[in-house]
């Protein structure tokens, strides 16, 4: 049978039902100064708006060091009914001061280890997928070294692999690291961030490949991406890869729409173009898929 790791423990990937495959209750970065989502309430609001439309499970793609909130996660969850899946990993070096990357950079596959079979920290709570990300158009050497100690990760957990594409780019390059030198198998590879380069080619690759492709997150001001997102979805499910789309809704800081409107807004909108069945397939049966651990 196959599991999803969620905060509260492993889960039947039946029962995850509706799914936001990418936002973020809790994050921190440096990069973004006084916007932080670090607000229990605010999370606590989202997730309960969430449930009402809906929805049931929300896989936080927050990596180590960025205020993940594990405990309150799992409070979260308690209170809501909800299904959160957590993440070890970690993101771009910008979002890092050198002493922090210090610290962990020679460890790396055992820290990701360690956090999705022991516990983050001291919580026990443990992460249930490995976040990781490239950089604009190419993987810079502090890429190379995540995406190393990831698929080392996933060897010995089968744990996925979630991959923040910067601006959508480099999601060939990513798969011929990880799934070509390192030997990831493409069904254990979400690649986020599609929509923010609707370069129809490189989707169809992706998907031929067999990764799954993460439509995550309303478009900002210069993201022309919402309008053109039900006829991506369309084509790549006349070609056959309808079973590899996921959606999120990746709010990263306060005042972004965020996992409400991924049901309240952009679903009944898909669903007049890609019809219901399909729309439900997207948010149920292939989330199922993608987030559960490898036998």
């Amino acid at each position: 049978m196959s599991v999803v790791r969620t905060v509260l423990g492993d889960v039947p990937a039946g029962e995850l039902g509706v799914t936001d495959a990418h936002d973020h209750l809790f994050i921190r970065s440096p990069l973004l100064p006084g916007q932080e989502l670090d607000d229990p309430q605010r999370a606590r609001t989202a997730l309960r708006e969430f449930r009402e439309l809906g929805g049931r499970t929300v896989v936080q793609w927050t990596p180590y060091g960025l205020g993940r909130e594990p405990a309150a996660l799992v409070t979260l969850a308690r209170e809501t009914g909800a299904h959160v899946v957590a993440a070890t990993g970690l993101h771009q070096a910008v979002h890092y001061s050198a002493a922090t990357l210090g610290r962990v950079v020679d460890t790396l596959a055992e820290l990701f280890v360690t956090e999705l079979t022991e516990g983050i920290g001291s919580t026990g709570v443990r992460a249930g997928l490995i976040k990781v990300a490239g950089s604009f158009h190419e993987l810079d050497a502090h890429a190379r070294t995540t995406m190393r100690a990831a698929a080392a990760a996933h060897h010995r957990t089968g744990a996925p692999i979630a991959v923040h594409l910067e601006l959508g780019t480099a999601a060939l390059d990513v798969l011929d690291l990880l799934c070509g030198e390192l030997a990831v198998e493409p069904g254990q590879v979400i690649l986020g961030h599609l929509n923010r380069s609707p370069d129809s080619v490189v989707h169809h690759e992706v998907a031929r490949a067999g990764a799954f492709l993460a439509f995550d997150g309303p478009s900002r001001a210069n993201h022309a991406t919402d309008w053109r997102l039900p006829e991506v979805l369309a084509s790549l499910a006349e070609a056959g890869y309808g079973d590899r789309l996921l959606l999120g809704g990746d709010t990263v800081v306060p005042g972004t729409p965020g996992m409400p409107y991924l049901l309240r807004g952009l679903r009944p909108r898909l669903e007049l173009t890609l019809g219901k069945a399909l729309v439900e397939r997207i948010l149920i049966a292939n989330p199922a898929r993608a987030f559960s651990l490898a036998g």
